[in-house]
């Protein structure tokens, strides 16, 4: 008896389609990109178009020639779908599957498709379940024929698949227990944000460009074991564990989850609560993977988001990393980086350097102090020894002498 697929198994036959608006983007470096989505969502592209416009049509995002092109290529390379790079209207994701007879997806679904598979906490999936469902809502009709026309693949993954509910009504509703659910986690974000403040410990927010080595960073300094693959958005869920640098002082790592080009503004209000790791923390560790062409428009990309989340002006240390596959110098463009540092996550080059700059950084968040404690005021020093850092504490006959570092705020 034959092995009986089920619709996880099934892997879509795809052709990319893009528009090069000649807005300054490389629409193949795009569709490279893009075909890293599809690989990562375990399904295989066989073919790639790209035509050069003024604007997107706005019925069928490209224009008809091409329409037909695309339509003798499907049958050329028994193709099971197109995979546009932009996130589709309702009517144009209708529109081509009326025209093409082929089931039609754009880079947001892609990218939810892959988010379901990656996400493992309770936020996480809650998260991707209500980008899922605000995306899915206005293109009910197009995707029951998409699904009924294949059964699987991209865009039916995660909570949603069971007809997509079918139902506006029952979307929004469960829309809204989500958001409750939501809140509820992010409240419980705060106070564990509220403890570290109290407890004066510095924290880092590690940033980047998906794909630019920042989870095995985290592992290389930490051991934290997170999953780190050289795939886009191998890590999905934050990850907080505590780093001691060389003065002794202990540093909280936060890893986020990676920025991409043409990030759907779904995921951005879906994740907000677990992007703005980055917003709450004392330094940002930019990761930048310096043997991609395209380091300097990923950057341009982290800055732009972290600009949208309000981060704010906090001290910056980029790292180019992955310099062991990297021939000559790094010429990366970061100006707002308070330093840039040339790293190799995997091989531990340059990481020596980099927890130095951590540690002088942290140290410019404090201010040192020398006082004579009288021994009945020998509670201010536990105080100290809980907030700052204690340099030097000698007993004497008129009272305890003590030189520490503490929180500029204190």
């Amino acid at each position: 008896m034959g092995k009986v697929l089920s619709t996880q198994d099934i892997v879509e036959k795809v052709i990319l389609v893009g528009v090069w608006l000649d807005n300054g983007e490389d629409e193949e470096s795009l569709l490279d990109e893009l075909e890293e989505l599809v690989k990562t969502a375990g399904d295989v592209v066989v073919g790639r178009i790209i035509q050069s416009r003024d604007q997107f049509h706005p019925a069928t995002y490209i224009g008809k020639g091409k329409l037909d092109e695309i339509r003798i290529l499907i049958d050329e390379l028994d193709a099971t779908g197109i995979v546009c790079d932009d996130e589709l209207s309702p009517a144009q994701l209708k529109n081509l599957e009326d025209e093409l007879n082929t089931k039609v997806m754009d880079r947001t679904m892609v990218i939810l498709d892959i988010f379901a598979a990656r996400a493992n906490t309770s936020e996480g999936k809650i998260q991707v379940e209500m980008a899922q469902l605000k995306y899915r809502m206005t293109r009910l009709s197009g995707f029951g024929k998409a699904l009924s026309r294949l059964g699987g693949g991209i865009g039916t993954r995660g909570p949603g698949e069971k007809k997509i509910e079918t139902d506006r009504r029952i979307i929004r509703e469960r829309i809204s227990r989500l958001s409750v659910q939501l809140k509820e986690i992010e409240q419980h974000r705060q106070t564990i944000r509220k403890k570290r403040k109290n407890i004066s410990i510095p924290i880092a927010a590690i940033v980047g460009y998906t794909n630019a080595g920042k989870s095995t960073l985290l592992n290389k300094l930490t051991d934290a074991g997170v999953l780190s693959e050289d795939k886009l958005f191998a890590t999905l869920d934050p990850t907080t564990r505590a780093l001691i640098i060389p003065d002794g002082e202990k540093v909280l790592l936060t890893d986020t989850v990676g920025f991409i080009r043409k990030l759907p503004h779904h995921l951005i209000e879906a994740f907000k609560s677990t992007l703005q790791e980055a917003k709450f923390a004392d330094i940002i560790i930019h990761v930048v993977d310096s043997s991609n062409p395209d380091m300097d428009k990923h950057i341009k990309t982290v800055y732009e988001i972290l600009e949208s989340l309000e981060v704010g002006d906090k001290p910056i240390i980029t790292l180019y990393n992955k310099s062991d596959l990297v021939q000559g110098s790094i010429c990366g463009i970061d100006t707002k980086a308070k330093q840039t540092i040339k790293v190799s996550a995997k091989t531990g080059e340059g990481l020596d350097v980099f927890l130095k700059e951590l540690q002088y950084i942290i140290r410019d968040g404090y201010q040192k102090i020398e006082q004579l404690f009288a021994y009945s005021d020998a509670g201010k020093i536990q105080a100290i020894r809980e907030y700052g850092k204690i340099l030097k504490e000698e007993y004497r006959e008129d009272g305890i002498y003590v030189e520490a570092l503490m929180p500029k705020q204190y």
